[in-house]
């Protein structure tokens, strides 16, 4: 059925003047102001982001449920649908090219840098101890560390996430044919994978700063690994609070088989996230 026959309007829907962007806008002020307090030692910074966050929040709650109230009232056509799906796609596009700066970051590194700060050109005389492999630490520091390996902890992830996927792949098929319990069902294990995932790359952080000696300072090594993998476990975290949102929506009975987008953008930012995984998996932890 058809999202006019429900009951939508025919034309493009313009929603009336919203207080929410400038709320947003106050939000990332406060931020901005309270991190550069804290930064400088100011006893106010703290507390000025963390209201920057509350107003955040409230910013979120409100904007993104007047949508959703709009969008079950049948109030957009296709034509907005088809806005949403382009600006989720620009959305996750600059996600792409987020991640993109930092695989690129460390192919620089890996295959450019470290070979020519070990080279006999311009390596051997400044640092002639100096080895040219990888993982390293750098010319400058002298720390032992030892590197994260593939097996373990983030083959397990591994499979989690890729488990993920395929679940939350079936909830997607159970909604479009009208299977409300399968798809609460799947949708809640996709959820419990991922926020498993997130327990465990937790313990792989604590073992590393405990027991392997690495950390954020330990060198290019260091950082390379603990940026790309943070980075990624944010947006894990992003990803399962959006599909924790499209569980309370499921079972205060929204979406049907062809009015789901918000579904749909949340599914689609969910195998973005397993496909940089799979990338970190084999650039970070096996190569």
């Amino acid at each position: 059925m058809s999202a006019v026959s429900q009951g939508a309007k025919p034309y493009y829907y313009v929603p009336q003047p919203s207080h929410w962007p400038i709320t947003g806008s106050l939000a990332l002020l406060l931020m901005g102001l309270g991190a550069a307090f804290w930064f400088n030692h100011y006893a106010a910074g703290p507390w000025i982001l963390l209201a920057g966050f509350c107003v955040l929040l409230v910013m979120l709650f409100g904007w993104f449920g007047t949508v959703i109230r709009e969008s079950e009232g049948h109030l957009y056509n296709k034509k907005v649908d088809l806005s949403f799906r382009w600006s989720m796609s620009w959305f996750i596009f600059s996600e792409v090219m987020f991640f993109a700066a930092f695989f690129g970051a460390l192919f620089y590194v890996r295959n450019i840098s470290v070979p020519d700060l070990g080279s006999a050109l311009t390596g051997r005389e400044l640092w002639p101890n100096f080895s040219a492999q990888w993982p390293t630490v750098g010319p400058y520091i002298k720390q032992q560390f030892s590197p994260m390996s593939a097996i373990g902890i983030p083959l397990l992830n591994t499979i989690l996430l890729v488990t993920s996927g395929g679940t939350l792949t079936i909830a997607h098929h159970a909604l479009k044919s009208g299977h409300r319990g399968a798809l609460k069902f799947w949708l809640f294990v996709t959820i419990v994978l991922g926020f498993t995932f997130l327990g465990f790359q937790a313990y792989e952080y604590h073992h590393a700063y405990t027991e392997a000696n690495l950390k954020l300072s330990t060198g290019v090594y260091g950082s390379t690994f603990f940026m790309l993998t943070g980075f990624h476990g944010a947006h894990v975290t992003i990803g399962a609070i959006m599909l924790t949102v499209m569980l309370v929506r499921a079972f205060r009975g929204h979406f049907d088989a062809e009015h789901h987008f918000a579904f749909e953008a949340a599914a689609w930012y969910w195998h973005f996230v397993d496909v940089v995984w799979l990338l970190l998996f084999v650039l970070v932890y096996w190569l």
